[in-house]
C-alpha cells in the first residue's frame, strides 16, 4: 500500500530584525551599499555623509510637513509657469562631489543641467548639485547640524540656499563664498538670479 505524502508546507520568511543604534555609534557604508540600504528601507529617510556615515532622519511632524508642502507647492507653481528647471521634494537624494548623498526639503535644478544627467543615473542618487535648496528646520533638528548642512551645500556648488526656521522666525540665506545673511521675520524671499522672477510668500511657512 502506497502512502501519499503531504506536500511540504511553505516556510514563511523571517521577520526582519530591528537594530537600535546608540547616538554615539556611527554606521558607515559604501555608495553602492547605501543605495541598497535605502531600497531595503523605503520608509526611512536616510542620508550619507561624505565619509560614508549614515544619518537616519525622523519623519517630519504634521506641522512641519504642512509647512514644507506649502514651500514645495509655491516653488512648483512658479516653475510650471517659468519652465526653467525641475523641482524635487524631500525624498529626492543627490550625490554631491564630496560623495555625500543629501536630500533637501526642496531642491531645484536648471533644466539644461538636469537634461544632461543620464537616465540610468537619475534612477539612483543623481550625481548633480542642485542650483537651489531650501531646508525647513523642524523641532527635532539641531540648529548647528542644519547650518553645517547648508554650509556643505554652498561649498559643493549650490548657488542659493535657504534655511527657514519657524522656531526663531528667521531665514538664513547661504551663497557660495559669502557669510550667511540672516533675516528676521521676513515676509517674502527673493529667488534672486538663481530663480528669476520667483518671490516666496512665507505666510504659513515661517509664520502662521
Amino acid at each position: 500500500m502506497t502512502t501519499a505524502l503531504a506536500p511540504p508546507r511553505p516556510v514563511a520568511p523571517a521577520s526582519p530584525a530591528i537594530m537600535a543604534v546608540p547616538a554615539e555609534v556611527r554606521l558607515k557604508v559604501e555608495p553602492d551599499d547605501f543605495f541598497a540600504l535605502c531600497a531595503a528601507n523605503p520608509d526611512l529617510r536616510l542620508e550619507r555623509q561624505a565619509d560614508g556615515g549614515v544619518i537616519v532622519m525622523s519623519p517630519a511632524g504634521s506641522d512641519s510637513s504642512g509647512r514644507n508642502a506649502k514651500l514645495v507647492i509655491r516653488l512648483g507653481i512658479w516653475n510650471e509657469t517659468a519652465g526653467l528647471g525641475e523641482v524635487f521634494e524631500s525624498s529626492g537624494g543627490f550625490t554631491l562631489p564630496n560623495g555625500a548623498v543629501r536630500a533637501a526639503d526642496v531642491a531645484w535644478i536648471l533644466r539644461d543641467r538636469w537634461d544632461r544627467v543620464p537616465r540610468d543615473e537619475r534612477r539612483r542618487f543623481a550625481p548633480i548639485v542642485p542650483d537651489f535648496v531650501a531646508e525647513l528646520r523642524s523641532p527635532s533638528d539641531a540648529l548647528a547640524d542644519a547650518r553645517a548642512k547648508m554650509a556643505e551645500y554652498a561649498a559643493q556648488g549650490v548657488r542659493l540656499g535657504w534655511l527657514i526656521d519657524p522656531m526663531t522666525k528667521t531665514v538664513e540665506i547661504h551663497r557660495p563664498g559669502r557669510d550667511p545673511e540672516i533675516l528676521a521675520k521676513p515676509a517674502t524671499l527673493s529667488g534672486e538670479d538663481v530663480l528669476p522672477g520667483f518671490t516666496l510668500d512665507l505666510k504659513g511657512i515661517l509664520s502662521d
